[in-house]
């Protein structure tokens, strides 16, 4: 029985969590009893916003006053955002959280519809006036913030018209919302027999089974899998195509050229830049190619499949790393950045900035949530047994570390950074630690493991964005050219770019172009480029920072440190990368290219 119970370790409940393993919200609440202290004040401020209507452009002080007010609201709501939501993550079965959770939303949906008079009032400020208004030291901690504000100008409509988008704003993620229902908890896609056992078939079992090394198992899962999809695939379709339309007219109302224009306009993204991604992908697509074919070489097939691309094409390496383990990992990896960095992150990886540890009910993945008063909390499910996991934990806290220069660097309305920004902080931690891990590798299979995670990782982030990024582009250009998204225009449009990107060793299924209907990613628009240009940028500085002195390491430690002062394209320029050319494109997929290379010299 002992043997047993140690060949599979039961999963504490939360209340059987060790308090050092889990993180400490008491900077955001001491507890939930704060919390609804918190919410009552937060309740009774809401009230005061109305008395400030009508005063903003009497004078710099009148605007002032409200946006004090207004930052001390917006600090408040943080808290009570980040605490009801990390609370739920704990335990997704614990109906207490479930309840603050759901409390506080309907809260801040009252006070975002209370407000919504504001920004227009801000826009109505005649430009002489505002102007001088900015002058005013008074307001000197809110410049950036107004600045970026009236750049919204030309799209802003009236009091009444903010308000009614205000009010509808609960239904814009209804898409989103019907789409997880109806594949994580409707559809049933039955057990499969294994070696182990009947295992089901789920959403989250789904990757579990493609990186399955028996190539029968991988195809009855992927058939089993998408002929439930297949039975959907009109409601999918309808549901997607609704979620575009929704883009498309929110864009229209607010009169912006496209709903790609929308999107990119709140990071002063220019549309070139997504334009230059997927040119410059699609030009680069022959290392791609040589990925596919070395891996049918390996796996010694005829045929490759769309379900033998996530299959191992080399040994797992075995190693055990314990948390601290990892961390002493990581801060060696990371070491080109400095004792501050360095034992800054330490010390929270250490301490309590993470809930380190699977309990049921808890949320599965990883995440960092960093907040202006709170630590940059970090929400794992280490397992000792996986590499993978320290990678994750060095991303994660990369994320965390970017929270932290900024929260103490900015003031509180403008110290978040874009998500455009974020992942450059995660995957440049990841870049380190791969070159680290491959440098000090203890055996030949470890090193090969790495340089291959390496490279599917970059598959996954550069290229497959990548191909997300142009679908989406298509069918968004579709909708607003007047082509109704019907299923087959969608399964047609994904065909072309899967037929493009795995290129001609790969041999489609019939039903591989549904994949395109089963990616949640696509209910947030023009959303995923950023995943492709971040891990461009992070490459480009990290071979900078590791090649250069103090001045590009300080270079690097400004853009954490920017927060939301500048646009991201602007930011990562003063760090040394320009993301407004193909350059850091064509580097990343030459990165690529030498992983590539390498994998074929050491296994092809």
């Amino acid at each position: 029985m002992q043997a047993s119970d140690a060949e599979n370790p039961k999963i504490p409940n939360r209340s059987e969590t060790e308090p050092q393993n889990t993180w400490d919200l008491s900077k955001l609440f001491p507890d939930d009893k704060s919390w609804e202290e918190g919410l009552k004040s937060y309740e009774s401020l809401m009230e005061r916003l109305s008395s400030f209507k009508g005063t903003l452009g009497k004078s710099a002080a009148h605007l002032a006053d409200y946006l004090n007010f207004s930052k001390e609201f917006g600090i408040l709501e943080e808290r009570l955002n980040y605490y009801s939501d990390l609370r739920q993550t704990e335990d997704e079965g614990d109906s207490s959280a479930r309840t603050m959770t759901g409390r506080f939303i309907m809260a801040a949906s009252k006070a975002q519809a209370a407000a919504s008079w504001a920004i227009p009032e801000i826009q109505s400020i005649p430009d002489a006036d505002m102007e001088r208004f900015l002058g005013d030291p008074g307001l000197g901690e809110y410049r950036i913030y107004l600045k970026k504000l009236l750049r919204y100008k030309p799209y802003i409509l009236s009091d009444k018209e903010e308000r009614l988008l205000a009010i509808q704003a609960e239904a814009d993620g209804v898409g989103a919302d019907i789409f997880s229902v109806l594949t994580n908890v409707d559809m049933e896609f039955g057990a499969l027999d294994t070696p182990e056992g009947k295992r089901p078939l789920s959403q989250s079992t789904w990757s579990v089974f493609m990186e399955n090394p028996d190539r029968n198992l991988r195809q009855q899962a992927y058939h089993g899998f998408y002929q439930v999809f297949d039975a959907h695939k009109t409601t999918l379709a309808a549901l997607y195509s609704g979620s575009v339309k929704q883009d498309v007219i929110k864009a229209r109302i607010r009169g912006f050229s496209s709903s790609r224009a929308a999107h990119l306009f709140p990071d002063n993204v220019p549309e070139s830049v997504y334009d230059n991604l997927i040119a410059t992908i699609n030009n680069n697509l022959a290392p791609l190619h040589r990925y596919y074919r070395l891996r049918k070489q390996v796996l010694k097939l005829d045929t490759l499949r769309h379900y033998d691309v996530y299959a191992p094409i080399v040994s797992t390496a075995v190693k055990k790393t314990s948390w601290d383990e990892a961390v002493a990992l990581i801060a060696a990896a990371l070491a080109p950045l400095g004792e501050t960095y360095v034992n800054t992150l330490r010390s929270g990886l250490l301490g309590r900035w993470a809930d380190r540890y699977e309990n049921k009910g808890k949320r599965s993945g990883a995440f960092s949530a960093g907040s202006y008063t709170g630590d940059p909390y970090i929400l794992m499910n280490y397992k000792e047994d996986r590499i993978r996991d320290i990678f994750t934990l060095a991303h994660e806290g990369g994320h965390s570390m970017h929270s932290w220069y900024s929260s103490r660097s900015n003031p509180f309305m403008h110290y978040g950074y874009t998500i455009f920004e974020a992942e450059v902080a995660s995957t440049f931690n990841e870049e380190l630690l791969f070159r680290y891990l491959k440098d000090h590798a203890d055996s030949q299979d470890l090193k090969v493991y790495v340089i291959n995670k390496r490279a599917d990782d970059l598959l996954a982030t550069l290229y497959r964005q990548t191909m997300f990024a142009e679908f989406e582009q298509r069918s968004h250009e579709l909708e607003e050219s007047g082509t109704p998204l019907t299923v087959d225009v969608l399964r047609n449009e994904y065909r072309r770019l899967l037929t493009n990107y795995f290129g001609p060793d790969m041999t489609l299924e019939e039903v591989s172009d549904l994949e395109g209907l089963r990616i949640p990613h696509f209910y947030r628009a023009f959303y995923v480029y950023k995943y492709a240009t971040g891990i461009s940028a992070s490459l480009a500085l990290a071979e900078r920072v590791l090649a250069g002195g103090l001045q590009e390491q300080e270079d690097y430690f400004n853009f954490l440190k920017s927060g939301g002062s500048r646009f991201p394209i602007e930011a990562l320029k003063r760090a040394g990368v320009d993301m407004s050319t193909p350059g850091p494109i064509e580097a990343a997929c030459g990165v690529f290219n030498s992983l590539v290379a390498e994998l074929e010299r050491l296994i092809g």
